[in-house]
């Protein structure tokens, strides 16, 4: 079954991207969500319409969970359900950038078992399914073999490098980049272009699902900020933090973390 829904993933990721395209970037009309829940734009919610049509018909029997439809109890009765966010980096599409993804993932009994994330404007495609690997544009992906958090190239937002996150206020002097879209981060470390991806504040489970696979089916470890194993399909879809890396490096750097910092705006 993994097999067979990550075809109708990758399927649904294309006809997202032609779809997602078709809207040009900062002339997208665009919203504010309330309560600080961030922006959305016509491109979100036309992508949203089509993957919740598509998918759940192709699948009747599975739950879904995305980021723009009103979330409701029905999900957590199932084994499977698709966890989706239409558009991961909105305010980088609504700005005109290229690094934003579709995000589709299927998650059974709370552990992924089919993802992919799909930057169209850059033509990346990556891929998972359970025991199935992780590939790019078709082509197998590994974590990098880095085991030195000093030496490590980590994707991570500047509040993580907060002291109150790090065990006796001391942060690591790795080397620090970004990408707006948290879904790239993890599969870029999946490809082994980065060391490894953290976020230490409280993480949508649509955001990260698929990474998780991925990072996972490339070799790869990704836990929480406390460095238990991600589970998905919770009552209330939010995990605590994402800390994902090569398993050499991961219980390295999480011997790092401070499991009592707050994780706020991080």
């Amino acid at each position: 079954m993994p097999a067979t829904d990550l075809s109708l993933l990758i399927d649904a990721a294309l006809e997202a991207g032609k779809i997602a395209t078709r809207y040009s970037g900062s002339e997208a009309q665009r919203w504010d969500k309330p309560d600080g829940a961030g922006p959305v734009t016509e491109a979100d919610l036309a992508v949203n319409a089509m993957l919740e049509q598509r998918l759940p018909s192709a699948r009747p029997g599975y739950g879904w969970l995305s980021e723009e439809t009103e979330d409701n109890a029905d999900r957590l009765s199932r084994d499977r359900v698709f966890i989706i966010d239409p558009i991961d980096g909105t305010r980088s599409f609504a700005e005109g950038s290229r690094t934003w993804a579709h995000s589709l993932a299927v998650a059974e009994n709370g552990v992924v078992t089919a993802a992919v994330i799909y930057l169209p404007l850059r033509d990346l495609l990556f891929a998972a399914a359970h025991d199935q690997g992780a590939t790019l544009n078709g082509e197998p992906v590994r974590v990098s073999q880095t085991n030195d958090v000093q030496k490590a190239d980590i994707l991570a937002a500047k509040p993580n490098l907060d002291t109150r996150h790090w065990r006796s206020g001391q942060v690591p002097e790795f080397k620090r980049s970004y990408r707006p879209s948290l879904a790239y981060r993890m599969a870029l470390v999946a490809q082994g272009r980065f060391d490894a991806m953290l976020t230490l504040r409280p993480s949508w489970e649509w955001d990260i699902a698929a990474g998780d696979l991925i990072l996972r089916e490339a070799g790869g470890v990704c836990s929480d900020r406390m460095c238990s194993p991600l589970r998905f399909n919770n009552p209330h879809p939010r995990l605590n933090g994402v800390v994902g890396a090569g398993s050499d490096l991961h219980p390295l750097l999480c011997a790092q973390l401070d499991p009592a910092g707050t994780g706020i705006d991080a």
